[in-house]
């Protein structure tokens, strides 16, 4: 179900690619190019923050979830914008389960070191 959601959503997001920006905010965010998109991203991963440390003080978990679909939406208008899809994500997710996080952030900085190295 979920891969169907956002394989929709991209759709969509892709659609309006050169659209009236008059007409669809998501055209108006692609137009607006790469600052404006994750100058929007940033925005909603403070207001996800903020709804989950309002949660932690007694305000209702539903912002939680209000804010993290406009986060996750954002981020696909960015995937988009770089030529990306939600399946490349998935499969990096699904790359990566049953791996420890520990071990897997070692060997991303293993290779980060490495890359580094070379310059």
């Amino acid at each position: 179900m979920t891969d169907d959601v956002l394989t929709r959503l991209a759709a969509v997001i892709e659609s309006r690619r050169g659209g009236d920006p008059q007409a669809s905010y998501v055209a108006r965010l692609l137009g607006r190019g790469e600052d404006a998109i994750l100058k929007k991203i940033g925005e909603e991963a403070t207001e996800t923050v903020l709804a989950a440390k309002d949660a932690g003080q007694g305000a209702p978990k539903e912002r939680i979830v209000a804010e993290t679909a406009d986060l996750w939406f954002h981020c696909l208008v960015m995937l988009a914008h770089y030529g990306l899809s939600p399946q490349q994500v998935l499969a990096e997710l699904q790359r990566r389960a049953g791996t420890s996080g520990l071990e897997e952030k070692a060997a991303r900085n293993a290779a980060e070191r490495e890359r580094s190295e070379r310059k």
